[in-house]
């Protein structure tokens, strides 16, 4: 996915406009823990994706340091280091949006979000690990939803996380209408279909595959802080 966008097509800025949007509100929340108000942070961040999307910056990303994460990350920082003062200049409610999100519910989350994240750093980290997760999570609702199975995927969604579940493997196959054994079945075809649409997630950030089991590693560390 590191490719979208280096060949103009509308494929290809559609693939960029989408991790965009998978990481704008890491960014915001990166910038507000930087110290910018509310309203300073929206046009920071609206101005970054911006400039991103019309400058094509992904040219600039480096295949042999493929995460696109930690290249996102080091543009916005360069963009808050040197672009403030031309920023400023920019009237709020001027620039083009060109991507799109609910602001309100944008400063709702950071608020909602445990002082005890240190760092803006440790706060796109969080951010980063939380999205995919539920991106993730979106799309095997998708996949469930699509074989009109949206129930069960309600029902198994809740053994996910393995032992954590308030539900038993008994209540689960009074739901599903199966046996003990085949809720087990399900619960852990559940989990290896997440197991794989997270891979291809991670995957669709990385420019060398055989960096996926690190990154996966790594978002395992950030999530179990």
């Amino acid at each position: 996915m590191l490719v979208a966008g280096r060949q103009p097509s509308p494929q290809a800025d559609e693939a960029l406009e989408l991790l965009c949007r998978t990481y704008w509100y890491a960014l915001y929340a990166f910038v507000r823990r930087k110290g910018y108000g509310v309203m300073d942070a929206q046009d920071l961040t609206q101005e970054f994706f911006a400039r991103f999307l019309e400058k094509q910056y992904i040219e600039r990303a480096d295949p042999e340091r493929g995460r696109f994460r930690t290249f996102l990350l080091a543009c916005l920082k360069n963009f808050l280091a040197n672009e403030w003062d031309r920023a400023q200049t920019v009237k709020r409610g001027g620039a083009l949006k060109i991507i799109s999100w609910d602001e309100h519910t944008a400063e709702n989350q950071f608020i909602a979000e445990p002082a005890t994240i240190v760092s803006p750093e440790d706060a796109f980290e969080k951010r980063w690990a939380g999205v995919l997760l539920e991106q993730v999570l979106h799309r095997l609702r998708q996949e469930f939803a699509a074989t009109g199975k949206t129930e069960a995927f309600n029902a198994l969604k809740e053994f996910l996380w393995g032992a954590d579940s308030s539900v038993s493997y008994a209540e689960l196959s009074a739901q599903l209408s199966l046996s003990e054994g085949a809720a087990r079945v399900a619960v852990h075809r559940f989990r290896q279909r997440y197991r794989e649409l997270l891979r291809t997630e991670i995957a669709n950030t990385m420019a060398d595959p055989t960096d996926v089991d690190d990154e996966l590693h790594h978002l395992i560390s950030v999530i179990s802080r």
